[in-house]
């Protein structure tokens, strides 16, 4: 038995920004809404399935998410125009070029670049 990622969930005081900070890394949101649930923002990736939901109590900012994208000096020059903070500017690692950069609501954010 194999067990795999299916499902990342993170809350944000701000979904409008948040959503806007993923989709600048490619992410295409929907919203949704589960009968009296929040509103909130979903995509899938692949065979994961991430989801925006309101923060609604205290925020855990030890969240970490990462992501495999193409071309990430272009993406990290695009978070910069957008006042994202940039943690760890992209360099090379055993994993392949990688950065670290936080979200909206302080998440830290991996990204590796994949070839392509």
């Amino acid at each position: 038995m194999s067990i795999s990622l299916n499902l990342v969930v993170i809350k944000s005081k701000n979904l409008e920004e948040s959503v806007a900070f993923y989709k600048k890394l490619g992410l295409l949101f929907q919203k949704e809404q589960h009968g009296n649930g929040p509103e909130h923002y979903a995509c899938e990736l692949g065979q994961i399935v991430f989801e925006i939901f309101p923060a609604t109590h205290h925020h855990n900012k030890n969240i970490r998410l990462g992501f495999s994208i193409k071309h990430i000096e272009s993406v990290i020059a695009t978070l910069k125009l957008i006042g994202a903070e940039i943690v760890t500017e992209p360099k090379a690692s055993p994993w392949g070029k990688r950065a670290v950069v936080k979200d909206p609501d302080g998440n830290s954010i991996e990204l590796i670049e994949t070839e392509g």
